[in-house]
């Protein structure tokens, strides 16, 4: 299994705060090239999260792009995604692979090393780990863990590893280089998608 090198969350709300709208983001996305992404809304209900899936789906139609679902098996398979990301408050591994069954990609946010260790053992496709950098994406985020931690986290697994947290165009290249496959970025993205999607692919080229 490999992972594209940048990994987009798009998430709604950071997007109505720089005005951008979730179809022309998710087609900026496309045009740019990117072939992994995830959706993610932590306020949204059922509904909507299934009519945003759609337009993400919509916008990205003829295009070999696995999309992910932060959070909810359950609506990563009535939206015809391609996997579901949890994080450690959400199902365990084994109830979410019951959920979405073999096929599906499943992967899950660790934040130390004895989180990614134990994850290591469970039926997870890839595996995140950060916050790297201090970051905004998150109303309580975890320790910031540093370069430092995700070299140790590369020594923990064979997994693919994700980094996430704080990481931009001008601190990727060293993120990938500290041992991580790709690195999941949501802020950086959101001045202009497209754009910002190309400068990521140039440096981590």
């Amino acid at each position: 299994m490999t992972l594209p090198r940048p990994y987009p969350i798009l998430d709604p709300d950071f997007l109505t705060v720089r005005g951008l709208a979730l179809d022309s983001a998710a087609g900026a996305l496309c045009d740019a090239g990117i072939r992994l992404l995830q959706y993610r809304n932590k306020s949204g209900g059922p509904q909507t999260i299934l009519r945003d899936a759609e337009i993400i789906r919509n916008a990205f139609s003829g295009v070999n792009c696995r999309l992910m679902m932060n959070d909810r098996a359950d609506l990563a398979v009535l939206a015809g995604f391609g996997g579901v990301h949890v994080g450690q408050d959400d199902l365990s591994p084994d109830a979410v692979r019951e959920i979405i069954g073999p096929a599906l990609w499943l992967g899950l946010s660790t934040h130390n090393p004895q989180q990614l260790a134990t994850a290591d053992k469970t039926r997870v496709d890839y595996l995140a780990i950060g916050p790297v950098f201090s970051t905004f994406s998150k109303d309580k985020p975890d320790p910031v863990i540093g370069l430092e931690g995700v070299r140790r986290a590369r020594q923990l697994t064979h997994k693919p590893l994700v980094a996430i947290g704080g990481i931009t165009r001008s601190n990727c290249r060293e993120v990938i280089d500290s041992g991580a496959d790709s690195v999941a970025v949501i802020s950086d993205l959101l001045s202009d998608p497209r754009k910002s999607a190309e400068e990521f692919f140039r440096v981590l080229r």
